[in-house]
């Protein structure tokens, strides 16, 4: 199933919920501007509690910084990791 939801979450087979969360998580990593009160309170209304959100926050701004930091200092993938 990760390697569904790698490739494109919205066909694999996640709960209402996680849906949610994967396209909460795509906005702030596409979109991080875009993100507004309503995105947060949105995940609350699918059953998300507010440290629940603090934590999806918290890896999704560290995946995305991490992979900007190697990105732009050009560190290659590790050899079984594809694009």
């Amino acid at each position: 199933m990760a390697e569904h939801i790698k490739h494109d979450w919205r066909k694999a087979n996640l709960s209402d919920e996680n849906k949610a969360l994967c396209g909460w998580a795509e906005k702030l990593t596409m979109t991080p501007g875009k993100m507004s009160e309503n995105d947060v309170k949105g995940l609350g209304a699918s059953g998300f509690s507010q440290r629940a959100i603090s934590d999806a926050a918290q890896v999704v701004g560290y995946f995305n910084y991490i992979n900007r930091i190697a990105e732009g200092l050009g560190v290659d993938l590790e050899p079984d990791m594809k694009k």
